[in-house]
């Protein structure tokens, strides 16, 4: 499952939802005519999307069976994910979380750095969190000046970043 969001606040009486986005473009998800939500650490389960509208300078999601304000409240917090295979096709250089996850990092010189853990979201870019065979971490932007290549068939990252920095 990738994880493509969480369920906020109630919007209005009619069961509508705040969604947080972790993507770029959660408009695309409304394609997905079915939804998968959890708690974290928790089986996933379907759920119909009814909704999806921008509404200022955010989301508004309504689903199948949550009907007003308090069922609505009861899921505030679920994860919003989908099977790798339901969701809409990425972009050229556009990827997924997931799929980068788990790729092994090498820079420049065919060093290895280690394997991607997982990203972090700042604000003004996404970082790589790669964890080395020695547990060191390294946190590398994933901006085109430090990300050289990604080459998921390879299993691989190219990077430009020393292995001593």
């Amino acid at each position: 499952m990738i994880v493509l969001g969480r369920l906020a606040d109630p919007y209005g009486v009619r069961g509508w939802l705040r969604l947080y986005p972790f993507g770029d473009d959660p408009m695309n998800w409304a394609e997905m005519p079915v939804w998968w939500v959890a708690k974290e650490g928790e089986p996933w389960r379907e759920i119909g999307l009814k909704g999806l509208k921008a509404h200022g300078d955010g989301l508004v999601v309504l689903l199948d069976g949550v009907v007003d304000r308090t069922a609505a409240e009861a899921m505030k917090g679920l994860l919003v994910g989908a099977p790798r295979d339901a969701l809409p096709s990425t972009g050229d250089d556009e990827f997924y979380w997931g799929d980068l996850v788990g790729l092994e990092v090498v820079n420049a010189a065919d060093e290895r750095l280690g394997k991607v853990a997982g990203l972090i979201e700042t604000g003004a870019n996404d970082v790589l969190r790669v964890v080395g065979e020695d547990g060191v971490e390294r946190l590398l932007p994933f901006v085109a000046a430090v990300v050289l290549a990604v080459e998921k068939e390879a299993g691989r990252i190219r990077v430009e970043w020393g292995s001593d920095w």
